[in-house]
């Protein structure tokens, strides 16, 4: 890299970072999530204002490849932190409520989502037919975990039955989403990349059954050496977050499936037990680095997202993609809700939290544009979508869920507090 590249790169991260702060901040002021400014940052960022003059300025196509792998780190750790986020006690004593539940959260706008697929696949796509059903259908079915769980804290739901259950169900979902978009990349691969994927099974089991056991027999022997959490036990923790998730997301990656499968494996074999005292500790600076990689990833992903030539067939393309979206996920949910003998109330604003998308949503749509599922227009009204779907959530939640509701629901929690999301 020569000297002039690296500082054409050191000036667009400057950019990226204070756009992003700023519109986060902004998002924020107005009730919503920072990832909801940071992805407008983003898209702004992009080709859809000045004709793309102020992209080309600010983003040369020396840097483009810097940035890539920069977006693709910070990826990889926002993987890893979803996944070791999972909670499995958030399951114990309503296992079949959350099945239920996520199931229709799935499968009703999964199944709309491949019905659409069928009406845009010759307008958007040259893929596989099926590959495309596959992939818009579970597009369609994402909800952002971790973006969900920190509006719960927000609005201090998370230890209320419905925020405990819309978070397990984010959960569930969010395994099955991956495991769906896992199909799909090895579908897109074509037949001669379909046996590299098989070694995914050996390595969700080698995870499992050896590195955990190992890691936790590690923090046995870490705990029985020292009684405090000191700086240098946090950096082991560090090293070990580190290089598993890149060993892990590289698998992954020669296997035919995308870097984000093995950091998500990697973070949901992490092991707990042992390892709390120091990982808690090590943890917000784990966060840190995924918050300023980020936004990295929103500048990369904005630069495909072109908004400027919208015009009335595309709008109506983007009102199909919302009633689908938002009506797919809603009813589905509801009707799981109400199956399971939720009140009315409880499943309205279940229906309304699981169709927080964010992140997750535009993680899952880069994705498709790298296979070439996407064109750049379909793209675009994806990420519109993924937008409009979670600031839909901060707006809604205030007329679903009153103050005294609230409050009456914080003082009679129902799970235990060994049990409670977040801990």
């Amino acid at each position: 890299m020569t000297p002039d590249t690296l500082l054409r790169l050191l000036v667009a991260l400057m950019v990226i970072t204070v756009v992003a702060r700023l519109a986060g901040w902004l998002a924020e002021r107005v009730g919503q999530p920072a990832v909801v400014g940071e992805i407008c940052a983003g898209i702004l960022l992009g080709p859809t204002l000045f004709g793309g003059e102020l992209t080309r300025l600010l983003f040369p196509a020396e840097v483009g490849p810097s940035l890539r792998i920069l977006a693709d780190a910070g990826v990889v750790i926002f993987m890893f932190l979803v996944g070791s986020e999972l909670n499995e006690k958030l399951l114990r004593g309503q296992g079949g409520v959350v099945a239920r539940v996520a199931v229709g959260s799935m499968a009703v706008p999964f199944a709309l989502g491949a019905a659409l697929a069928l009406y845009l696949v010759d307008k958007h796509s040259g893929a596989d037919r099926l590959a495309f059903a596959l992939f818009l259908g579970t597009a369609m079915s994402v909800t952002a975990f971790p973006v969900l769980a920190r509006i719960l804290a927000d609005r201090g739901l998370m230890e209320t039955r419905t925020g405990a259950l819309a978070l397990a169900c984010a959960a569930v979902g969010d395994v099955l989403a991956w495991t769906l978009l896992a199909v799909v990349v090895a579908l897109a691969g074509g037949p001669g990349a379909l046996w590299r994927v098989l070694f995914v099974v050996p390595l969700a089991a080698l995870l499992v059954f050896v590195v955990r056991p190992a890691l936790t027999r590690l923090g046995d022997r870490r705990n029985r050496r020292r009684s405090t959490v000191t700086w240098r036990g946090s950096a082991g923790v560090l090293v070990v977050v580190a290089a598993g998730s890149a060993l892990s997301a590289g698998a992954t990656q020669w296997m035919g499936l995308h870097l984000i499968f093995g950091a998500f494996l990697f973070g949901v074999a992490m092991p707990r037990r042992n390892w709390d005292s120091t990982y808690e500790w090590a943890l917000p600076w784990v966060r840190r680095v995924s918050s300023l990689l980020l936004p990295v990833f929103f500048a990369v992903a904005g630069l495909a997202v072109d908004l400027s030539e919208i015009g009335g067939f595309r709008l109506g393309e983007l009102v199909l993609v919302l009633l689908i979206a938002i009506g797919g996920k809603g009813l589905g949910t509801y009707a799981g809700a109400r199956m399971s003998g939720i009140e009315v109330r409880p499943s309205v604003t279940l229906a309304t939290l699981l169709n927080t998308r964010g992140l997750t949503e535009l993680i899952a749509l880069t994705v498709g544009l790298q296979l070439g599922l996407l064109d750049t227009p379909l793209y675009s009204l994806m990420v519109v979508m993924a937008l409009v779907t979670t600031m839909m959530t901060g707006v809604l939640m205030p007329l679903v869920h009153s103050r005294s509701y609230l409050r009456a629901a914080v003082q009679h929690p129902v799970l235990p507090p060994e049990v409670r999301p977040g801990r």
